[in-house]
């Protein structure tokens, strides 16, 4: 089934680098901020109901988020919150884009033994400067035939891809850790998939339903694709 694959793409954020837990722990700081407003956990339900309303306006990534977290702010506080709040906000913005990067076991030799034998892609949607920032920081850019930074992961972006990288579908295969982005579009186009979990999902990104498709594995980690890769 592998033997016809050309073009293998690979997610980024929390499939070749840590991501989702730094903004885990951005977001437990921003609800300590409103801490003298409501509980924890409220908090990260009115932030949740703000990105619900802003993702499809905004988009993705971390100005989104902070974004979305200056609103709350205004609407949990009723508009009385201090500008150094806000101020806050920012601060933690930028100790997030000034983190280091770091990758995820067995990335870098994944990429050494497949380089040459397919076309690798990076295929990663979220603020495009960031994710340059990223990928630039990560050190792997000279791995990659195509990096493409999507608005979105949806079938229409994937043809957009494939057409792009003129790539059937049946020559394509997708790695990344989120079932709803990284690879339900792409079996809808039936394309190949390959999900590798991460122990911790953004809670946009959750799905709890079996996948079920010829074309479609699940591995522990991303090292285990060579054991089928041709």
């Amino acid at each position: 089934m592998y033997d016809q694959i050309k073009v293998i793409a690979f997610d980024a954020d929390d499939t070749m680098w840590v991501n989702e837990p730094y903004f885990q722990e951005l977001e437990k700081k921003f609800c300590g901020l409103l801490e003298d407003y409501l509980p924890h956990h409220s908090v990260s339900k009115e932030l949740y109901k703000t990105e619900l309303q802003r993702l499809p306006l905004y988009g993705f990534g971390i100005k989104t988020v902070l974004l979305c977290m200056i609103e709350t702010i205004s609407r949990v506080t009723e508009g009385r919150a201090s500008i150094k709040m806000v101020d806050e906000v920012i601060r933690l913005g930028d100790e997030l884009l000034q983190k280091d990067i770091e990758m995820l076991d067995g990335v870098q030799e994944v990429l050494q033994h497949l380089k040459g034998k397919y076309r690798l892609v990076v295929a990663t949607k979220g603020d495009l400067l960031d994710q340059e920032r990223k990928l630039k920081k990560s050190g792997l850019m000279d791995y990659f035939h195509h990096i493409e930074i999507m608005s979105d992961k949806k079938v229409p972006d994937y043809q957009k891809l494939l057409k792009h990288l003129d790539c059937a579908p049946e020559h394509f295969l997708m790695l990344g850790n989120s079932i709803k982005s990284d690879v339900l579009p792409v079996l809808e186009l039936n394309g190949h998939a390959v999900h590798i979990p991460y122990h911790t999902t953004w809670v946009h990104e959750v799905y709890d339903q079996d996948v079920v498709h010829p074309n479609f594995r699940q591995v522990e980690k991303i090292s285990d694709i060579l054991e089928f890769l041709p």
